[in-house]
């Protein structure tokens, strides 16, 4: 409990600090810090979604949440996740004009460009988690409700389900082609440009530093794309088979 809370705080302090700093020092109002710093406010509100309450469960021993809560949680924790997986990919474009096309950088990456960018993202966040979440809840639940993981997930959700989720497989799946898996090609695609014009570059000092650029971006991503795509792509399988660490119950829908 104490580190679950001390962690919960470390990630709201530090992201807070990020985005502040970015805000305060205008040597880093660029695009890329901008993007930074929205990727900080989802961890924030990422985090905030689940462990709050995971943390309330096992303070109280009363691991229950309402319907209406475990919807909420559900929507909030696929759009933030969905939006962050897009913004990504807006980051590598980022990257790619600033190696490829770095006498075009100001013109093209814009402030009003980058407002639009992190609107599309915000856009798949919602679309993307009314799609998981609206095919979730429209199915009948039975039983005791408990669900075998620590927040309502949908592929966790699902097995408790009294109906066929056939169709809900192949909407998740559909779905998550679609955020998920279109973004990751689209960041290849992009590296595969990013990592062509580097090789040209002469200079070995200069290869190193491009190549600075964008190792932490393509390590930070891998960690977060590879759970999403083995979670979200294979929903009806047992991917999500959680130990019963921090089980609690949730109020669904029961068969009419």
């Amino acid at each position: 409990m104490a580190h679950g809370a001390v962690f919960y705080l470390l990630i709201l302090v530090s992201n807070s600090l990020l985005i502040t700093l970015i805000h305060r020092d205008t040597r880093l109002h660029t695009p890329m810090y901008f993007f930074i710093s929205v990727l900080s406010m989802l961890d924030m509100c990422y985090t905030t979604t689940t462990v709050p309450q995971m943390l309330a469960h096992i303070l109280s021993k009363k691991r229950a949440i309402s319907f209406a809560r475990c919807v909420a949680q559900m929507y909030i924790f696929l759009f933030c996740g969905i939006t962050e997986y897009w913004l990504f990919t807006i980051m590598s474009l980022d990257r790619y004009v600033a190696i490829c096309h770095p006498l075009w950088y100001k013109v093209i990456m814009s402030p009003w460009v980058c407002l639009l960018m992190v609107g599309i993202c915000a856009v798949y966040g919602v679309v993307g988690g009314l799609c998981f979440t609206f095919f979730a809840m429209r199915l009948s639940y039975c039983g005791l409700n408990e669900i075998d993981h620590y927040f309502c997930e949908v592929p966790a959700v699902l097995k408790l389900a009294c109906a066929d989720t056939s169709l809900n497989d192949l909407v998740d799946f559909i779905t998550g082609f679609n955020v998920i898996v279109v973004p990751l090609s689209l960041i290849v695609l992009v590296y595969v440009n990013i990592f062509a014009t580097i090789m040209k570059i002469r200079s070995a000092k200069g290869r190193i530093k491009a190549f600075s650029t964008c190792t932490s971006h393509i390590t930070v991503f891998t960690m977060f794309a590879i759970p999403c795509i083995i979670t979200y792509m294979s929903p009806g399988s047992d991917s999500l088979s959680v130990a019963r660490k921090w089980p609690f119950s949730t109020t669904l829908p029961q068969p009419s």
